[in-house]
């Protein structure tokens, strides 16, 4: 089964310095329908104004992660992490016990956009951590994180991963699917097909269960650009 969940029906949320549309439930954005999907509870696509940006706030027992897809991110964190997170970049933090951080436009400028995804975690407590790391942009699926961190990925406390899907020369790339998982696409940039009946824009996504296969199709001239997360 393939639900589409278009860009149009996202929550939305328009501060001034932030204009952000949220697949998910958040804020004051409720729809019982959308409360989140299998282990994945948050995805916001954010845009923040030039030197604007999040002021310092905290976390507990969340697993967040951050995907800079035009400008920077200027971070700094309670656990001592002062770090710029450039375009293509991952981040990934794990809040444990407790962390607080502030996240902002480090231009001055420049528009930042960003996608800001939370996990819940298979265990609660612990340190908290951070990761950061650019995986490039190379055609095919990409894994960015696992369980355990394996083959240089990062390292996330849940039965998940996520890949990075790049379709700039192929136009068809099938992936070998569990049925018993759960599988989510968000669609960053382009025009992609799942199914004769299932056609995704940016900013759509598409959950799917009890599916062995998904083939993926683009369907522009212009290369697709997407997440796929693999969850329990």
């Amino acid at each position: 089964m393939i639900q589409l969940r278009s860009a149009n029906d996202r929550g939305h949320a328009n501060f001034g310095w932030l204009n952000s549309y949220h697949s998910f439930s958040f804020g004051s954005y409720f729809d019982p329908q959308h409360m989140g999907f299998s282990h994945l509870r948050v995805i916001n696509d954010d845009t923040v104004r030039p030197s604007a940006g999040f002021e310092t706030h905290g976390h507990k027992d969340m697993e967040i992660l951050s995907l800079v897809l035009q400008g920077t991110i200027a971070h700094k964190d309670s656990t001592g992490n002062v770090e710029t997170l450039p375009a293509g970049e991952y981040q990934l933090m794990s809040a444990g016990t407790g962390i607080y951080h502030s996240e902002f436009n480090a231009s001055d400028n420049e528009t930042l956009k960003f996608l800001q995804i939370w996990i819940q975690p298979n265990r609660l407590g612990g340190d908290p951590g951070y990761q950061q790391k650019a995986f490039g942009e190379a055609e095919g699926l990409t894994n960015i994180i696992t369980p355990n961190g394996q083959d240089g990925t990062l390292a996330i406390k849940q039965d998940m991963r996520l890949h990075q899907l790049i379709m700039a020369e192929q136009t068809q790339l099938t992936w070998q699917a569990d049925a018993k998982r759960h599988y989510y696409i968000h669609l960053i940039e382009g025009e992609l097909s799942l199914a004769t009946d299932i056609t995704m824009k940016s900013g759509d996504g598409a959950k799917i269960q009890d599916i062995k296969q998904i083939t993926f199709t683009k369907l522009s001239q212009s290369r697709c650009k997407a997440l796929l997360f693999d969850l329990a």
